[in-house]
This record gives structure tokens, C-alpha cells and sequence, in this order.
């Protein structure tokens, strides 16, 4: 079982650093504009809520996160020059090695949203069952 969680925690940093390596890639200068556009339609269906097979289906609905995703990156990565992508892979290790500073005023100001919105929701449901809906 340890050697499984390893072996995703590896697998999970190198699909980072892969995907930090396209969006360097799809900036540089010497990437051709087909390879661009591939990554720029690979990312817009990566997040967008429309599929070509819905998620709600089971089983199938994530068939295409898992099929289709994969080959098309596999297809980005070959229209890259060797050269371009060796350096954006270098420039993504590097910066996936480096460690993320972490904002405390950030965070605070995030669980103060949370906060806010809780309260705001728990006055509601407190006024709507001491008063009833408004008719």
C-alpha cells in the first residue's frame, strides 16, 4: 500500500511539472501556433462544465477525463520542438521546487468570507423558521 501512495504522490508531481512545462510552452516564442492552440482547447475543456460524454453518467461521464485528456496532451507535447520543451520542463521543475509562500492575511481574509457568508446563511434560516415564509 506505501508503495502505491508513493508511487501517485511521484506521478501526481510529474503530471505538475508536465503541465507547468505546456503553460511555459504556450508562451514561448518558438512553439508553433498549432501546439498553442491545442494546449489553449485542452485547458478550456479541462475546466469547462461542458463534456463531450456528461459527468453524471456513471462510469462513462469521466471516461473522457481519462481518455481523451491524456492523449491530447500526449499530442501537445509532440508538436512542441525537443528544444522549447526541454527548457519549459527545466523552467517547471525549477519552479515546481521552489515552495509556495503562503499569505497569512490572504487566508485570513478568506476564512473572514466564509465567516461572513455562515453568518449571513444562519441569520436566514433563523429568521425564515422563527417567522415562516413570506407569503
Amino acid at each position: 500500500m506505501r508503495g502505491v501512495l508513493a508511487r501517485l504522490a511521484h506521478e501526481a508531481r510529474r503530471l505538475k511539472t508536465e503541465i507547468l512545462a505546456l503553460y511555459f510552452a504556450a508562451r514561448h516564442p518558438g512553439t508553433p501556433w498549432t501546439a498553442r492552440l491545442l494546449v489553449a482547447f485542452i485547458v478550456g475543456y479541462a475546466l469547462s462544465p461542458i463534456d463531450l460524454i456528461p459527468d453524471f453518467i456513471p462510469v462513462l461521464g469521466y471516461l473522457d477525463e481519462l481518455i481523451l485528456l491524456p492523449l491530447l496532451l500526449s499530442l501537445a507535447l509532440r508538436l512542441i520542438p525537443p528544444p522549447v520543451l526541454a527548457e519549459c520542463r527545466q523552467r517547471a521543475k525549477v519552479s515546481a521546487e521552489r515552495s509556495c509562500p503562503s499569505s497569512r492575511i490572504a487566508t485570513f481574509v478568506i476564512f473572514m468570507i466564509w465567516l461572513l457568508a455562515f453568518t449571513a446563511a444562519a441569520s436566514w434560516a433563523y429568521d425564515f423558521v422563527a417567522t415562516g415564509p413570506a407569503i
